[in-house]
């Protein structure tokens, strides 16, 4: 009798597939090229000029524009999908996102793994897992980490067996900060960065509205994702999210954040590194059609040890669709994103 061969193919890993302290080594390293760069910018509208223009960024010391922060992050993420999250429900949130070294085009970045956590839901349908991702370098140096947790079904929720709950302590915020070694006021040109405002011109407690919206179109978010590398069901496949409450396929978390954070240059010009992503949330689903605003709040301000020639400014973004902020919408069901994160910008 011939046995019939193991199948080939994999359906990805169910919340039973987890295990605590389990170490993920992700496949498909990939190279970050000009194109990849380009393609970012057009899908995010993205103006922040270190990481659009080769000469600014070398007037103030860096050999080169370096990849914008977001875009490492989210490719960082999208090597981790395939492994961690491609059956995922949601994408509840993120902590502890450390941007330790600014990469640039023609280098090689890979993803790593390990389960902090796993906690059924009360259900018994489905369960969160914890994870801490790094991104590696072509050194294996890791450029950036960070923790993030989601909701994963079970591939048989009727069997009866269970897992012991363990939910990870996670950092409020991320210290120390981690900061550029160029001196950016060396030669900063703030006509051509966009805004004349600096560190020293923001006051705790401000809020900004960044006043412009964009609408994200289906063909935007599905290349975005596509961009990214993120394999998961929920943005991809129109037939099985029509089973689904969504009704639809769901605009990807990572692609707001981006969104999110080139609408805010309309205000915060000059803060033109992010340091970390304290914590986020994706507070609501986001559409193709749907139309995202945002604002800022300054939740506190910096100022960084032996560096008198930059600071840190810890800000709270929301994220709204279909609903301009000029009003600051904090909570409701037009909030689709709250982000807590730091960015450095140059001072006086």
């Amino acid at each position: 009798m011939t046995e019939t061969p193991a199948p080939k193919s994999t359906t990805g890993r169910f919340f039973e597939d987890f295990e605590l302290e389990q170490r993920i080594n992700h496949a498909s390293p990939r190279t970050i090229t000009e194109g990849d760069v380009a393609l970012y910018h057009a899908l995010t509208g993205n103006r922040f000029t270190l990481q659009t223009s080769n000469q600014f960024a070398r007037h103030v010391g860096y050999h080169a524009a370096p990849v914008d922060d977001l875009f490492v992050f989210n490719a960082v993420f999208g090597l981790s999908v395939a492994d961690v999250s491609i059956n995922a429900v949601a994408n509840l949130g993120y902590a502890g996102c450390d941007f330790l070294a600014q990469l640039y085009v023609g280098e090689t970045i890979r993803a790593r793994s390990t389960v902090m956590g796993l906690r059924e839901t009360s259900d018994g349908e489905n369960g969160i897992v914890y994870v801490r991702t790094e991104g590696l370098d072509h050194r294996d140096v890791p450029v950036l980490r960070f923790v993030r947790w989601v909701l994963v079904p079970k591939r048989d929720p009727k069997s009866g067996k269970s897992k012991p709950a363990t939910v990870p302590d996670l950092p409020d915020a991320v210290r120390p900060i981690t900061v550029p070694r160029h001196r950016l006021n060396r030669d900063w040109d703030d006509a051509s960065a966009g805004s004349p405002h600096r560190w020293d011109d923001y006051a705790l407690g401000e809020k900004i509205d960044h006043i412009d919206g964009v609408t994200i179109e289906e063909a935007d978010h599905m290349t975005a994702t596509r961009l990214f590398r993120n394999a998961a069901r929920v943005h991809f496949d129109a037939h099985a999210m029509k089973k689904t409450p969504f009704g639809r396929r769901l605009v990807y978390g990572g692609h707001v954040i981006a969104t999110a954070r080139a609408l805010s240059f309309n205000g915060l010009a000059n803060a033109c590194i992010v340091s970390a992503i304290n914590g986020g949330r994706h507070t609501a689903p986001v559409f193709g059609g749907d139309t995202i605003f945002a604002w800022s709040e300054v939740i506190e301000k910096i100022a960084l040890e032996k560096r008198d020639d930059i600071g840190a400014l810890r800000l709270r973004t929301r994220a709204t669709k279909n609903h301009p902020c000029h009003d600051h919408p904090a909570e409701g069901p037009e909030v689709v994103l709250d982000l807590d994160y730091t960015v450095i910008l140059p001072r006086r």
